[in-house]
């Protein structure tokens, strides 16, 4: 299979998670690219934020607010904070002395705590 299908399939999967849970770009995205192919943490990083740049979530959003599953109030405060976070995120991501594999270690701690929080919770 070629590096675009699998990005093609990277990215249905994450629109799929996204649509239904909310998640996709560090969720889905990143850990396949760093182990379906190999790609280093920081590449996968930098990368899924670039596919997400552009407004993707455009078509799920509107379903659920005609739905009434959605506050336009509440996604646009999550929004700056996003976009403020993601700068102080990608800037501490690389700096010279954090690798791809403490990136990693990060990462995977930060899973397994949301994990457990969502599993033992009531």
């Amino acid at each position: 299979m070629s590096i675009t299908m699998y990005m093609l399939l990277i990215g249905l999967t994450a629109g799929i998670a996204g649509g239904m849970f909310g998640i996709g770009g560090g969720a889905i995205m990143v850990p396949a690219m760093v182990m379906l192919l190999n790609l280093d943490h920081k590449f996968a990083t930098g990368t899924s934020i670039a596919a997400q740049v552009l407004p993707i979530g455009i078509l799920g959003a509107i379903v659920y607010y005609r739905n009434g599953n959605l506050n336009i109030k509440y996604a646009f405060y999550i929004a700056l904070g996003l976009l403020v976070g993601n700068l102080f995120g990608a800037l501490f991501a690389n700096q010279p002395y954090i690798s791809s594999e403490t990136m990693k270690k990060l990462y995977g701690i930060f899973l397994l705590v949301i994990g457990l929080r969502y599993l033992v919770s009531r």
